[in-house]
């Protein structure tokens, strides 16, 4: 069975639109390939963070992921920082990586011009993430396209350290699936729903209320023509609630315009609220009983055993190549 390898950042909430567009791809891939999934706690500080939140937000990440239907025996989840093979192995690539190959970045040219105050970890962070995927041998990297650039630098530096220490890394391939159903914003539809956006009324988050949820989507943004059609261009704010219920049901955009012909805004508001709540109530349920479980450290101590005997293998034969030690 191939191999594939996720990292996840434990920063901020999950969104109503993150679950849609990439949890349950996730949950489809687990049952074909043996996936790896960590938490990248320390990509995320390459910006500050509080320490109590990001502890936090580690935790209630697993658990949310969980409730979604990560199955944890299916997956090798284990938390990045508890691995010390990554930065060790980090090390190693980032003096096989040229700093012009860095500034080149997109990502670093983005946000070193909005923080004149950027640490080198901004620099560096995508030789870890390079560490991160060829430490496992990895077959693919599920990741949209704005972060496939980060799997090409992965890709080059794995092709460059077996030219000069011979075989070391197998050379992993993006997997860019056909994106999940992308969830545009309830306030403007014409953006996409993020957890950063400006007004929050926009966002449905998985851990909302039964009543925020609600509000959200009957005060949601659409047009007059009050015909329930799915047209981007012209009616963004039904097609994207079209979306969502075509999501969350399995049924074609199609079949939800014909269910719902002769019903109108509110009727079908309602009917997408209903169907929201529901599907996100499981899911929070789920997370209350994980969230102060011993199952949570039971599944990281057992992923991490796992990783860190993989990882311990590939940076001894790295050190052997190079050099280093006795």
């Amino acid at each position: 069975m191939k191999k594939i390898l996720t990292g996840l950042q434990p920063t901020g909430t999950i969104t109503l639109g993150n679950y849609i567009g990439a949890i349950k791809q996730m949950v489809n891939n687990q049952d074909k390939y043996n996936s790896y999934l960590f938490i990248a706690d320390m990509h995320a500080i390459t910006v500050k963070q509080d320490p109590k939140t990001l502890h936090q937000n580690i935790k209630n990440l697993l658990a949310i992921y969980l409730a979604c239907g990560i199955d944890p025996q299916k997956n090798t989840i284990f938390i990045q920082s508890e691995n010390e093979y990554h930065a060790n192995i980090s090390w190693f690539l980032e003096c096989n990586t040229s700093f012009g190959v860095l500034t080149r970045m997109t990502q670093f040219k983005d946000k070193s011009k909005k923080n004149e105050k950027f640490t080198s970890g901004l620099l560096t962070y995508p030789v870890l993430m390079a560490a991160d995927i060829l430490t496992y041998d990895v077959d693919y990297v599920p990741v949209g396209i704005d972060q496939k650039q980060h799997v090409e630098l992965a890709r080059d530096i794995a092709i460059n350290f077996n030219k000069v220490y011979g075989e070391t890394f197998k050379i992993p391939k993006p997997l860019i699936t056909e994106t999940g159903t992308k969830i545009m914003d309830l306030v403007n539809p014409t953006k996409k729903m993020s957890k950063s956006s400006e007004n929050q009324n926009g966002v449905i988050r998985i851990l909302d209320s039964e009543k925020e949820i609600r509000n959200k989507i009957m005060k949601a943004t659409t047009d007059s023509d009050n015909q329930i059609k799915f047209d981007v261009e012209n009616k963004p704010g039904i097609s994207n609630l079209i979306n969502i219920y075509s999501a969350l049901t399995q049924l074609t955009i199609k079949e939800v315009e014909q269910k719902f012909l002769n019903s109108s805004y509110a009727e079908f508001k309602k009917a997408t609220a209903d169907l929201v709540v529901n599907e996100l109530t499981s899911i929070q349920e789920k997370y209350q009983q994980l969230i102060n479980s011993k199952q949570l450290n039971e599944i990281l101590d057992n992923g991490i055993k796992i990783a860190r005997k993989e990882a311990k293998t590939k940076y001894e034969l790295m050190k052997t190549k190079i050099g280093l030690g006795r």
